[in-house]
């Protein structure tokens, strides 16, 4: 039975496809208005049993209610897909995530904020070396230490991504830990850390938030008469 918060969700997807001004709707063409069939009962418990942890339980009631994942938030909600017989989430940058690790807690925090801000603070700057090519290297073998320790596995333990939002840009669903069941923002491509997004009052955006607004916000945007003239 579909949970009432998810009620006549794919009606209104069908119904945003069919606005002749969805199109404006950011990210739409992408995910093209288009929801994958939902999981059976059976599907979702291998899935579970494959990643050896129960999926939060708004995220669970979307996949068997509503779907497996398409139109969403700005490129779309990523599938699960089952291929070969494992289960797996799909989209560009979704191999971030490694699903041997989604037991494992989320880290309460990123990484020792000591060794972040001494690391920013000796990213080089062009104007202190005489040639470019001095340069070059020094900032090369910066962004591989940044790499390094921003893009560690354990940081992202116990987390998926389900969205990309262009420029490197993307959303983790946190499964495990006391973070469970929060979006995280992941801009570590523009030398930021990862973040949970927050609400008006501060308080972490659930999956359920997450996506009831952005459908709101979808439906406002694709009803608005043209500016045309």
């Amino acid at each position: 039975m579909v949970e009432q918060q998810w009620s006549g969700v794919r009606q209104r997807v069908a119904e945003l496809a069919a606005q002749p001004s969805s199109g404006k709707v950011f990210g739409s063409l992408g995910h093209r208005w288009v929801l994958e069939d939902a999981l059976d009962d059976d599907a979702l418990a291998e899935l579970e049993a494959q990643v050896g942890v129960r999926l939060p339980d708004d995220y669970r009631d979307f996949l068997t209610g509503v779907g497996a994942g398409g139109a969403g938030p700005a490129y779309g909600l990523f599938p699960v897909r089952r291929v070969q017989g494992r289960w797996r989430w799909e989209g560009d940058g979704a191999d971030l995530a490694d699903l041997a690790m989604l037991a494992r807690p989320f880290p309460e925090h990123g990484p020792d904020p000591e060794s972040l801000d001494a690391l920013l603070v000796e990213r080089p700057e062009e104007e202190a070396f005489d040639q470019i090519e001095d340069f070059d290297d020094a900032i090369e073998a910066w962004d591989e230490r940044w790499e390094t320790l921003m893009f560690a596995p354990e940081r992202t333990a116990g987390a998926i991504v389900i969205s990309h939002r262009g420029c490197a840009q993307r959303e983790w669903l946190i499964i495990s830990g006391t973070h469970r069941g929060t979006i995280w923002s992941d801009c570590r491509a523009d030398e930021a850390d990862l973040a949970p997004l927050l609400d008006e009052t501060g308080k972490p955006v659930t999956f359920t938030r997450w996506y009831s607004d952005w459908l709101d916000e979808a439906e406002t945007t694709a009803r608005q008469p043209s500016t045309n003239t």
